[in-house]
Protein backbone atom coordinates (compact mmCIF):
# COMPACT_ATOMS: atom_id res chain seq x y z
CA UNK A 1 0.00 0.00 0.00
CA UNK A 2 1.64 3.05 -0.93
CA UNK A 3 0.31 6.42 1.00
CA UNK A 4 -0.17 10.12 -0.89
CA UNK A 5 -0.05 13.49 0.99
CA UNK A 6 -3.51 13.91 -0.32
CA UNK A 7 -5.54 10.77 1.34
CA UNK A 8 -2.92 9.72 4.43
CA UNK A 9 -4.37 12.83 7.26
CA UNK A 10 -7.73 11.17 6.51
CA UNK A 11 -6.84 7.64 6.86
CA UNK A 12 -4.76 7.96 10.01
CA UNK A 13 -7.06 10.01 11.52
CA UNK A 14 -9.40 7.39 11.31
CA UNK A 15 -7.06 4.59 12.81
CA UNK A 16 -5.74 6.54 15.39
CA UNK A 17 -9.44 7.14 16.39
CA UNK A 18 -10.51 4.07 15.90
CA UNK A 19 -7.74 2.30 18.57
CA UNK A 20 -8.14 5.19 21.20
CA UNK A 21 -11.69 4.73 20.97
CA UNK A 22 -11.56 1.09 21.48
CA UNK A 23 -9.53 1.43 24.28
CA UNK A 24 -10.79 4.49 26.14
CA UNK A 25 -14.39 3.64 25.80
CA UNK A 26 -14.67 -0.43 26.74
CA UNK A 27 -16.57 -0.60 29.51
CA UNK A 28 -15.23 -3.62 31.35
CA UNK A 29 -11.74 -1.97 31.10
CA UNK A 30 -10.01 -0.91 34.77
CA UNK A 31 -8.30 2.29 35.61
CA UNK A 32 -5.29 0.99 36.71
CA UNK A 33 -4.74 -0.71 32.75
CA UNK A 34 -5.26 2.59 31.13
CA UNK A 35 -3.00 4.29 33.31
CA UNK A 36 -0.01 1.61 32.89
CA UNK A 37 -0.53 2.18 29.04
CA UNK A 38 -1.55 5.91 28.69
CA UNK A 39 2.62 7.02 28.21
CA UNK A 40 1.80 4.44 24.87
CA UNK A 41 -1.14 6.49 23.83
CA UNK A 42 0.43 10.10 24.50
CA UNK A 43 3.02 8.71 22.10
CA UNK A 44 0.85 8.06 19.22
CA UNK A 45 -1.31 11.48 19.71
CA UNK A 46 2.28 13.06 19.64
CA UNK A 47 3.21 10.83 16.30
CA UNK A 48 -0.28 11.51 14.59
CA UNK A 49 -0.58 15.32 15.50
CA UNK A 50 3.08 15.99 13.94
CA UNK A 51 2.09 14.08 11.12
CA UNK A 52 -0.99 16.49 10.75
CA UNK A 53 1.13 18.90 10.63
CA UNK A 54 3.84 17.62 8.90
CA UNK A 55 0.95 16.83 6.24
CA UNK A 56 -0.54 20.45 6.04
CA UNK A 57 2.97 22.23 5.66
CA UNK A 58 3.42 19.28 2.72
CA UNK A 59 0.31 20.33 0.64
CA UNK A 60 1.22 23.85 0.77
CA UNK A 61 4.85 22.83 -0.97
CA UNK A 62 3.43 20.15 -3.21
CA UNK A 63 5.86 21.18 -5.91
CA UNK A 64 9.13 20.28 -3.57
CA UNK A 65 10.06 16.77 -4.71
CA UNK A 66 12.50 16.56 -2.43
CA UNK A 67 10.56 16.97 0.86
CA UNK A 68 7.82 15.25 -0.84
CA UNK A 69 10.09 11.68 -0.54
CA UNK A 70 11.02 12.87 2.92
CA UNK A 71 7.30 13.08 3.95
CA UNK A 72 6.96 9.65 2.45
CA UNK A 73 9.47 7.86 4.49
CA UNK A 74 8.22 9.41 7.68
CA UNK A 75 5.00 8.05 7.17
CA UNK A 76 6.32 4.04 6.80
CA UNK A 77 8.45 5.17 9.52
CA UNK A 78 4.92 6.42 11.15
CA UNK A 79 2.75 3.36 10.17
CA UNK A 80 5.45 0.63 11.31
CA UNK A 81 5.09 2.82 15.05
CA UNK A 82 1.29 2.06 14.29
CA UNK A 83 1.55 -1.58 13.85
CA UNK A 84 3.76 -1.67 16.81
CA UNK A 85 1.58 -0.34 18.63
CA UNK A 86 -1.70 -1.96 17.57
CA UNK A 87 0.11 -5.45 18.39
CA UNK A 88 1.24 -3.94 21.94
CA UNK A 89 -2.40 -3.25 23.18
CA UNK A 90 -3.60 -6.54 22.14
CA UNK A 91 -1.17 -8.37 23.83
CA UNK A 92 -2.30 -6.05 26.79
CA UNK A 93 -5.77 -6.88 26.22
CA UNK A 94 -5.04 -10.43 26.06
CA UNK A 95 -3.03 -10.41 29.32
CA UNK A 96 -5.51 -8.45 31.21
CA UNK A 97 -8.48 -11.27 31.37
CA UNK A 98 -8.99 -12.28 34.89
CA UNK A 99 -6.99 -14.81 36.42
CA UNK A 100 -8.44 -18.05 38.16
CA UNK A 101 -8.67 -17.23 42.30
CA UNK A 102 -5.50 -18.53 43.41
CA UNK A 103 -5.51 -21.48 46.11
CA UNK A 104 -4.02 -21.03 49.04
CA UNK A 105 -0.99 -23.03 49.99
CA UNK A 106 -2.31 -24.24 52.74
CA UNK A 107 -4.94 -25.59 50.69
CA UNK A 108 -2.68 -27.34 48.04
CA UNK A 109 -0.24 -29.29 50.44
CA UNK A 110 -3.59 -30.45 52.51
CA UNK A 111 -5.23 -31.78 49.13
CA UNK A 112 -2.15 -33.30 48.18
CA UNK A 113 -1.03 -34.80 51.58
CA UNK A 114 -3.94 -35.02 53.28
CA UNK A 115 -4.90 -38.87 54.83
CA UNK A 116 -8.03 -41.09 53.34
CA UNK A 117 -10.99 -40.14 54.92
CA UNK A 118 -11.22 -43.08 58.39
CA UNK A 119 -12.47 -45.89 57.19
CA UNK A 120 -15.86 -46.79 59.65
CA UNK A 121 -15.69 -48.65 62.67
CA UNK A 122 -15.92 -53.07 62.17
CA UNK A 123 -19.27 -53.76 63.39
CA UNK A 124 -19.18 -54.86 66.81
CA UNK A 125 -20.78 -57.98 68.14
CA UNK A 126 -23.55 -56.08 69.99
CA UNK A 127 -24.79 -54.84 66.78
CA UNK A 128 -24.79 -58.21 64.49
CA UNK A 129 -26.89 -59.73 67.31
CA UNK A 130 -29.57 -57.00 67.56
CA UNK A 131 -31.36 -57.74 70.60
CA UNK A 132 -30.11 -61.06 71.37
CA UNK A 133 -27.08 -61.00 73.77
CA UNK A 134 -24.31 -63.20 74.17
CA UNK A 135 -22.93 -63.83 77.66
CA UNK A 136 -20.74 -66.43 79.84
CA UNK A 137 -17.97 -67.22 82.04
CA UNK A 138 -15.00 -69.06 82.86
CA UNK A 139 -15.18 -70.59 86.51
CA UNK A 140 -12.19 -72.43 87.60
CA UNK A 141 -10.14 -72.95 91.43
CA UNK A 142 -7.88 -74.52 93.82
CA UNK A 143 -9.08 -76.22 96.76
CA UNK A 144 -7.09 -77.14 99.98
CA UNK A 145 -8.64 -79.46 102.61
CA UNK A 146 -6.67 -79.80 105.47
CA UNK A 147 -8.08 -83.09 106.06
CA UNK A 148 -6.30 -84.36 103.45
CA UNK A 149 -9.15 -87.01 102.26
CA UNK A 150 -7.75 -90.14 100.75
CA UNK A 151 -10.71 -89.31 98.09
CA UNK A 152 -9.61 -85.50 97.02
CA UNK A 153 -13.35 -84.61 97.42
CA UNK A 154 -14.43 -82.67 100.15
CA UNK A 155 -17.09 -84.61 101.74
CA UNK A 156 -20.86 -82.91 101.38
CA UNK A 157 -19.65 -80.44 98.69
CA UNK A 158 -20.73 -80.48 95.30
CA UNK A 159 -20.22 -77.57 93.36
CA UNK A 160 -16.24 -77.46 94.91
CA UNK A 161 -15.82 -80.96 95.37
CA UNK A 162 -12.52 -81.43 94.12
CA UNK A 163 -9.94 -80.59 96.46
CA UNK A 164 -5.98 -80.75 96.50
CA UNK A 165 -6.45 -80.09 93.32
CA UNK A 166 -7.13 -77.54 90.19
CA UNK A 167 -10.68 -77.60 89.68
CA UNK A 168 -13.42 -76.84 86.82
CA UNK A 169 -16.07 -75.52 88.77
CA UNK A 170 -18.14 -74.31 85.41
CA UNK A 171 -17.91 -73.02 81.96
CA UNK A 172 -21.46 -71.65 80.84
CA UNK A 173 -22.38 -69.70 77.73
CA UNK A 174 -25.88 -67.96 77.65
CA UNK A 175 -27.78 -66.84 75.01
CA UNK A 176 -31.05 -64.51 75.51
CA UNK A 177 -33.64 -62.44 74.35
CA UNK A 178 -36.03 -60.88 76.57
CA UNK A 179 -39.56 -60.14 74.87
CA UNK A 180 -40.48 -56.85 74.64
CA UNK A 181 -43.84 -55.05 74.65
CA UNK A 182 -42.77 -52.25 72.21
CA UNK A 183 -40.51 -54.69 69.75
CA UNK A 184 -41.50 -58.51 69.94
CA UNK A 185 -43.54 -60.80 72.37
CA UNK A 186 -41.40 -63.45 71.66
CA UNK A 187 -38.24 -64.39 73.59
CA UNK A 188 -35.89 -66.98 74.54
CA UNK A 189 -33.28 -68.24 77.09
CA UNK A 190 -30.43 -70.82 76.61
CA UNK A 191 -27.81 -71.52 78.79
CA UNK A 192 -25.53 -74.17 78.10
CA UNK A 193 -22.85 -75.57 80.66
CA UNK A 194 -19.46 -77.86 81.22
CA UNK A 195 -17.99 -78.36 84.71
CA UNK A 196 -18.55 -79.61 88.13
CA UNK A 197 -21.46 -77.70 89.07
CA UNK A 198 -23.39 -78.88 85.62
CA UNK A 199 -22.78 -82.64 87.37
CA UNK A 200 -24.10 -81.82 90.63
CA UNK A 201 -27.20 -79.70 88.75
CA UNK A 202 -28.07 -82.95 86.17
CA UNK A 203 -26.60 -85.24 88.12
CA UNK A 204 -29.89 -85.20 90.18
CA UNK A 205 -32.44 -86.03 87.62
CA UNK A 206 -34.33 -88.94 89.46
CA UNK A 207 -35.90 -90.97 86.07
CA UNK A 208 -33.07 -90.20 83.09
CA UNK A 209 -29.98 -89.53 85.03
CA UNK A 210 -27.31 -87.42 84.19
CA UNK A 211 -26.53 -87.94 80.24
CA UNK A 212 -29.62 -86.72 79.17
CA UNK A 213 -29.33 -83.03 79.59
CA UNK A 214 -26.08 -83.24 81.03
CA UNK A 215 -24.67 -79.58 79.31
CA UNK A 216 -27.69 -77.96 79.26
CA UNK A 217 -28.49 -75.69 82.09
CA UNK A 218 -31.55 -73.79 80.75
CA UNK A 219 -33.49 -73.55 77.68
CA UNK A 220 -37.17 -71.90 77.37
CA UNK A 221 -38.94 -69.45 75.47
CA UNK A 222 -41.31 -66.90 76.47
CA UNK A 223 -44.07 -65.15 75.73
CA UNK A 224 -45.08 -61.75 76.81
CA UNK A 225 -49.26 -61.28 77.09
CA UNK A 226 -50.85 -58.20 76.49
CA UNK A 227 -52.50 -58.65 80.09
CA UNK A 228 -52.00 -55.36 81.84
CA UNK A 229 -48.70 -54.29 82.28
CA UNK A 230 -47.81 -57.61 80.66
CA UNK A 231 -47.92 -61.37 81.91
CA UNK A 232 -44.77 -63.30 81.05
CA UNK A 233 -45.09 -66.96 80.36
CA UNK A 234 -42.21 -68.97 79.87
CA UNK A 235 -42.09 -72.69 79.30
CA UNK A 236 -39.17 -75.03 79.17
CA UNK A 237 -36.29 -75.76 81.42
CA UNK A 238 -35.57 -73.10 84.33
CA UNK A 239 -33.50 -72.71 87.88
CA UNK A 240 -35.71 -72.86 90.45
CA UNK A 241 -36.87 -69.65 92.58
CA UNK A 242 -36.33 -71.19 95.48
CA UNK A 243 -33.08 -69.79 97.74
CA UNK A 244 -30.90 -67.20 98.18
CA UNK A 245 -27.85 -68.70 96.17
CA UNK A 246 -27.92 -69.75 92.68
CA UNK A 247 -25.76 -72.00 90.28
CA UNK A 248 -23.39 -69.51 89.08
CA UNK A 249 -20.36 -68.59 91.60
CA UNK A 250 -19.84 -64.73 90.02
CA UNK A 251 -23.73 -63.95 91.13
CA UNK A 252 -23.21 -65.30 94.84
CA UNK A 253 -21.44 -63.64 97.75
CA UNK A 254 -19.02 -66.38 98.83
CA UNK A 255 -17.12 -68.59 96.08
CA UNK A 256 -18.53 -72.14 97.80
CA UNK A 257 -22.67 -73.33 97.69
CA UNK A 258 -24.37 -73.22 101.05
CA UNK A 259 -25.90 -76.25 102.44
CA UNK A 260 -29.00 -75.00 102.30
CA UNK A 261 -28.65 -74.84 98.13
CA UNK A 262 -26.72 -78.32 98.05
CA UNK A 263 -29.68 -79.72 100.07
CA UNK A 264 -32.74 -78.12 101.19
CA UNK A 265 -34.50 -76.97 97.64
CA UNK A 266 -34.14 -77.94 93.70
CA UNK A 267 -32.06 -76.81 91.62
CA UNK A 268 -33.86 -76.37 87.98
CA UNK A 269 -37.68 -77.41 87.24
CA UNK A 270 -39.36 -78.34 83.67
CA UNK A 271 -42.70 -77.19 83.05
CA UNK A 272 -44.36 -73.49 82.79
CA UNK A 273 -44.03 -70.73 85.02
CA UNK A 274 -45.68 -66.59 84.41
CA UNK A 275 -44.49 -64.16 85.96
CA UNK A 276 -47.27 -60.63 86.25
CA UNK A 277 -45.41 -57.74 87.76
CA UNK A 278 -48.12 -55.01 89.23
CA UNK A 279 -45.48 -52.34 89.56
CA UNK A 280 -41.90 -51.91 90.97
CA UNK A 281 -42.80 -53.17 94.26
CA UNK A 282 -45.12 -56.06 93.76
CA UNK A 283 -45.09 -59.22 91.77
CA UNK A 284 -46.44 -62.82 91.62
CA UNK A 285 -44.98 -65.87 89.68
CA UNK A 286 -47.10 -69.32 89.14
CA UNK A 287 -45.50 -72.75 88.35
CA UNK A 288 -46.83 -76.03 86.91
CA UNK A 289 -43.62 -78.16 86.64
CA UNK A 290 -42.80 -81.54 86.32
CA UNK A 291 -41.38 -81.70 89.89
CA UNK A 292 -37.92 -81.00 91.09
CA UNK A 293 -34.67 -81.25 89.12
CA UNK A 294 -37.04 -84.00 86.33
CA UNK A 295 -37.04 -83.15 82.67
CA UNK A 296 -38.62 -86.76 82.32
CA UNK A 297 -41.05 -86.62 85.01
CA UNK A 298 -40.73 -89.74 87.84
CA UNK A 299 -44.63 -90.23 88.08
CA UNK A 300 -47.73 -89.49 86.43
CA UNK A 301 -48.29 -86.39 88.99
CA UNK A 302 -47.36 -82.43 88.66
CA UNK A 303 -46.13 -79.81 90.75
CA UNK A 304 -47.73 -76.16 91.55
CA UNK A 305 -45.79 -73.64 92.95
CA UNK A 306 -45.75 -69.76 93.76
CA UNK A 307 -43.66 -66.65 94.18
CA UNK A 308 -44.66 -63.62 95.72
CA UNK A 309 -42.05 -60.83 95.77
CA UNK A 310 -41.95 -57.55 97.89
CA UNK A 311 -39.53 -54.79 97.62
CA UNK A 312 -41.41 -51.51 99.28
CA UNK A 313 -38.19 -49.58 98.39
CA UNK A 314 -34.80 -49.78 97.21
CA UNK A 315 -32.98 -50.95 100.82
CA UNK A 316 -35.64 -53.95 101.56
CA UNK A 317 -36.79 -57.10 100.12
CA UNK A 318 -39.36 -60.54 101.15
CA UNK A 319 -39.59 -63.46 98.21
CA UNK A 320 -42.16 -65.91 99.85
CA UNK A 321 -41.57 -69.30 97.59
CA UNK A 322 -44.21 -72.24 98.20
CA UNK A 323 -43.81 -75.52 96.07
CA UNK A 324 -45.79 -78.83 96.42
CA UNK A 325 -46.45 -81.95 94.61
CA UNK A 326 -45.37 -85.78 94.39
CA UNK A 327 -41.75 -86.45 93.78
CA UNK A 328 -41.18 -89.98 94.59
CA UNK A 329 -40.59 -92.38 91.85
CA UNK A 330 -44.07 -93.91 90.69
CA UNK A 331 -45.75 -92.66 93.52
CA UNK A 332 -48.91 -89.96 93.13
CA UNK A 333 -49.74 -90.05 96.92
CA UNK A 334 -47.30 -88.43 99.14
CA UNK A 335 -46.74 -84.77 98.36
CA UNK A 336 -43.38 -82.77 99.03
CA UNK A 337 -44.17 -79.40 99.99
CA UNK A 338 -41.62 -76.33 100.29
CA UNK A 339 -41.33 -72.78 102.09
CA UNK A 340 -39.10 -70.76 101.08
CA UNK A 341 -38.07 -67.38 102.75
CA UNK A 342 -35.22 -64.83 101.42
CA UNK A 343 -35.44 -61.32 103.03
CA UNK A 344 -32.38 -58.89 101.48
CA UNK A 345 -31.96 -55.44 103.70
CA UNK A 346 -29.45 -53.00 102.15
CA UNK A 347 -28.95 -49.89 104.98
CA UNK A 348 -26.45 -48.51 102.17
CA UNK A 349 -24.76 -48.97 98.96
CA UNK A 350 -21.53 -50.78 101.11
CA UNK A 351 -23.32 -53.16 103.66
CA UNK A 352 -25.74 -55.69 102.74
CA UNK A 353 -27.62 -58.91 104.34
CA UNK A 354 -29.32 -61.77 103.22
CA UNK A 355 -31.80 -64.11 105.85
CA UNK A 356 -32.68 -67.65 104.10
CA UNK A 357 -34.44 -69.92 105.45
CA UNK A 358 -35.90 -73.12 104.34
CA UNK A 359 -38.49 -76.43 105.71
CA UNK A 360 -39.30 -79.32 103.50
CA UNK A 361 -41.42 -82.04 104.71
CA UNK A 362 -44.00 -84.91 102.98
CA UNK A 363 -41.80 -87.55 101.98
CA UNK A 364 -42.20 -91.32 103.10
CA UNK A 365 -39.55 -93.78 103.23
CA UNK A 366 -40.10 -97.23 102.22
CA UNK A 367 -39.80 -99.77 105.41
CA UNK A 368 -40.16 -102.66 102.65
CA UNK A 369 -43.37 -104.58 102.59
CA UNK A 370 -45.47 -101.91 101.46
CA UNK A 371 -44.95 -99.75 104.53
CA UNK A 372 -43.95 -96.29 104.60
CA UNK A 373 -42.47 -94.35 107.12
CA UNK A 374 -43.89 -90.88 108.79
CA UNK A 375 -43.55 -88.03 106.58
CA UNK A 376 -39.99 -87.01 106.76
CA UNK A 377 -39.13 -83.04 107.31
CA UNK A 378 -35.34 -81.00 107.06
CA UNK A 379 -35.21 -77.70 107.93
CA UNK A 380 -32.18 -74.73 108.01
CA UNK A 381 -31.43 -71.32 108.17
CA UNK A 382 -28.70 -69.15 106.80
CA UNK A 383 -27.11 -65.26 107.48
CA UNK A 384 -25.45 -63.49 104.82
CA UNK A 385 -23.34 -60.47 105.24
CA UNK A 386 -20.91 -58.61 102.63
CA UNK A 387 -19.10 -55.30 102.76
CA UNK A 388 -18.14 -53.48 100.38
CA UNK A 389 -14.52 -51.73 100.66
CA UNK A 390 -14.84 -50.48 97.42
CA UNK A 391 -16.00 -50.36 94.44
CA UNK A 392 -13.61 -53.41 93.06
CA UNK A 393 -13.15 -54.65 96.66
CA UNK A 394 -15.45 -56.66 99.21
CA UNK A 395 -15.66 -58.81 102.32
CA UNK A 396 -18.33 -61.44 102.48
CA UNK A 397 -19.36 -63.80 105.72
CA UNK A 398 -22.03 -66.46 105.54
CA UNK A 399 -22.89 -68.67 108.25
CA UNK A 400 -25.56 -71.65 107.79
CA UNK A 401 -27.56 -73.73 110.37
CA UNK A 402 -29.11 -77.45 108.77
CA UNK A 403 -31.43 -80.20 110.43
CA UNK A 404 -31.68 -83.32 108.12
CA UNK A 405 -34.11 -85.03 110.89
CA UNK A 406 -34.94 -88.03 109.16
CA UNK A 407 -31.55 -88.21 106.88
CA UNK A 408 -33.72 -87.89 103.91
CA UNK A 409 -31.50 -85.64 101.96
CA UNK A 410 -27.74 -86.01 103.48
CA UNK A 411 -28.22 -89.76 103.97
CA UNK A 412 -27.61 -89.30 107.69
CA UNK A 413 -30.38 -88.09 109.98
CA UNK A 414 -27.90 -84.88 111.59
CA UNK A 415 -27.32 -81.50 112.34
CA UNK A 416 -24.80 -79.44 110.40
CA UNK A 417 -23.18 -75.87 111.24
CA UNK A 418 -20.93 -74.33 108.67
CA UNK A 419 -19.64 -70.56 108.50
CA UNK A 420 -17.63 -69.42 105.39
CA UNK A 421 -15.90 -65.83 105.09
CA UNK A 422 -15.04 -64.82 101.50
CA UNK A 423 -12.45 -61.27 100.18
CA UNK A 424 -13.15 -60.97 96.84
CA UNK A 425 -11.75 -58.28 94.54
CA UNK A 426 -12.65 -57.78 91.12
CA UNK A 427 -9.34 -57.08 88.78
CA UNK A 428 -9.54 -56.36 84.88
CA UNK A 429 -13.32 -55.10 85.00
CA UNK A 430 -13.86 -58.99 84.13
CA UNK A 431 -12.34 -61.41 86.63
CA UNK A 432 -13.27 -61.98 89.55
CA UNK A 433 -11.07 -63.11 91.98
CA UNK A 434 -11.92 -65.00 95.46
CA UNK A 435 -10.00 -65.86 98.28
CA UNK A 436 -12.20 -68.41 100.89
CA UNK A 437 -11.98 -70.15 104.43
CA UNK A 438 -14.53 -72.32 105.16
CA UNK A 439 -15.17 -74.70 108.12
CA UNK A 440 -17.98 -77.47 108.36
CA UNK A 441 -19.27 -79.35 111.88
CA UNK A 442 -21.66 -82.20 112.10
CA UNK A 443 -22.96 -84.17 114.92
CA UNK A 444 -21.99 -86.96 113.23
CA UNK A 445 -19.35 -87.77 111.03
CA UNK A 446 -19.53 -87.57 107.28
CA UNK A 447 -16.09 -85.85 106.78
CA UNK A 448 -12.74 -88.12 106.30
CA UNK A 449 -9.20 -87.30 107.44
CA UNK A 450 -7.54 -89.57 104.60
CA UNK A 451 -9.74 -92.76 105.56
CA UNK A 452 -10.96 -92.08 108.67
CA UNK A 453 -14.49 -90.41 109.48
CA UNK A 454 -14.14 -87.07 111.35
CA UNK A 455 -16.90 -84.33 112.42
CA UNK A 456 -15.25 -81.69 110.79
CA UNK A 457 -13.08 -80.00 107.93
CA UNK A 458 -11.64 -76.75 107.15
CA UNK A 459 -10.88 -76.06 103.50
CA UNK A 460 -9.17 -72.93 101.83
CA UNK A 461 -10.27 -72.01 98.07
CA UNK A 462 -9.05 -69.48 95.51
CA UNK A 463 -11.25 -69.08 92.36
CA UNK A 464 -11.03 -67.11 89.55
CA UNK A 465 -14.19 -66.47 87.44
CA UNK A 466 -13.99 -64.35 83.76
CA UNK A 467 -16.45 -63.28 82.71
CA UNK A 468 -18.09 -61.56 79.09
CA UNK A 469 -21.47 -60.17 77.65
CA UNK A 470 -21.96 -58.96 74.55
CA UNK A 471 -24.27 -56.50 75.60
CA UNK A 472 -21.05 -54.31 76.87
CA UNK A 473 -19.98 -53.28 73.46
CA UNK A 474 -23.66 -51.64 73.28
Amino acid sequence: MRWTPDDTPDTVAVLAVSDLSHLLQAPREKAGIAMRFSSYFGAALLVITTFITVAGHAQDQAADAQSSALLTRQLHALEQQVNELREQVAALKIGDKPAPAAVPQSNLVSASTSAPAAAPPPPSLAGLLGPTSLSGFVDVYYGQNFNNPASQNNSLRFFDGATNQFGLNLVELVVDKAPEAANSRTGYHVALGFGQAMNAVNGSEPKSGLGFDQYLKEAYFSYLAPVGKGLQVDVGKFVTPHGAEVIETKDNWNYSRGILFSYAIPYYHFGMRAKYTFNDKYSLTGFFVNGWNNVVDNNTGKTYGMSFAWNPNKKFGVTENYMAGPEQNAINSTWRQLTDTVITYSPNSKLSFIVNGDYGRGDRIDLGEGVLSQPVYWTGVAGYIRYAMSGTSAFSSRYEYYNDHDGFTTGTAQHFNEFTTTFERLMAHHIISRFEFRRDMSNRTPFLKADTPVSGQNTLTAGLVYTFDSREGK
